[in-house]
């Protein structure tokens, strides 16, 4: 079956001591898997898309593990394996505040770092309705950032949609050097997803939601700008249309991946036909649904989705 949605991107393991627990002092660990792209591939499947993740694993317990959890959540892992390489993991401890949670990263020489196009099977690019990555992918090695724009390329120039989120992570570079790495490759994108503080952070925009995104349309040329704004929601700019979307109310349980099933979900809405006011709706469904679950994924149902939409009175253009 050819997939309606290809990503591309690290998948680690996630190690977590009971909440309210330290590493240096626990005796268990809460194993399971997580990585933007394919978060964002699952919230998808979840629901409805077909849905494809590429990557490259070690051949090792950890990689075939990570292709498992993948694979149960209907997304094909499609992933080229190493004999030479590891599995990144990350270690995070839920704590209250003031100590907060901590993230610890352990990725340095993962298999993935090293994937090149040529290895990798992009000929699932070749009818794919929408394809996605995001900027955590070019910050981990010179190889992937290359990498990176070939996929762009090849994606776009066989009619896909191309997806990309920001998502700067601080602790893989700078503002500056991941302006110099992604601006460049802002011309293979028709959706771009940003948060708004990454927005001044990173691209220094100025102003609300509404301005960064009326500011990187005219810019860039996007179909799609997608502001994200925390607690207040998502903003959509489209064909010279701004289109705000709330954020449901939620009790959190865990916010880690919530991003990521924001993206899912507006993909999944797009895909089936569904307009950018409806899917802003889907997606923030989507989000608030994740925050009530434990680990990075969105293991969610279309009726949960539905059912919490029905509680908005739906987006706002203007």
């Amino acid at each position: 079956m050819t997939p309606e949605l290809v990503t591309f991107g690290e998948t680690m393991v996630r190690l977590s001591p009971p909440r309210g627990g330290r590493l240096e002092t626990s005796d268990t660990v809460r194993f399971s898997t997580a990585g933007a792209e394919s978060n964002v591939a699952i919230a998808a499947s979840r629901l409805g898309a077909d849905a494809a993740w590429l990557s490259k694993l070690p051949d090792s317990a950890l990689g075939r593990r990570v292709a498992t959890d993948v694979r149960r959540h209907g997304v094909e892992p499609a992933v080229v394996w190493s004999d030479d390489h590891r599995q990144g993991t990350y270690y995070l401890e839920h704590g209250g505040e003031p100590r907060g949670t901590s993230v610890i990263y352990d990725r340095a020489d993962a298999a993935v770092t090293t994937a090149t196009p040529s290895e990798l099977p992009t000929h699932l690019l070749e009818d794919v309705t929408y394809y996605y990555t995001s900027g955590i992918t070019p910050a981990l090695s010179d190889q992937l950032e290359a990498t990176t724009r070939s996929l762009l390329d090849a994606a776009r120039s066989a009619g896909a949609t191309t997806a990309f989120d920001l998502n700067y992570r601080s602790k893989l570079w700078s503002p500056e050097a991941a302006r110099e790495t992604l601006e460049p490759l802002f011309p293979l994108v028709d959706v771009l997803v940003v948060a708004a503080r990454d927005a001044r952070t990173v691209l220094g925009r100025d102003g609300d939601a509404a301005a960064i995104a009326a500011s990187l349309e005219a810019e860039f040329g996007f179909e799609t700008v997608l502001v994200t704004r925390g607690d207040e929601g998502a903003l959509a700019r489209t064909d010279g249309e701004t289109y705000e979307q709330g954020a449901f109310e939620t009790e959190t349980v865990d916010p880690i991946g919530t991003g990521d099933a924001f993206v899912g979900g507006y993909l999944a809405s797009r895909i089936r036909g569904e307009p950018v006011p409806d899917a802003l709706e889907t997606g923030a469904a989507t989000a608030a649904l994740k925050r009530t679950l434990d680990g990075d994924l969105a293991v969610i149902t279309p009726a949960e989705v539905e059912r919490v939409c029905e509680q908005s009175g739906g987006s706002i253009s203007r």
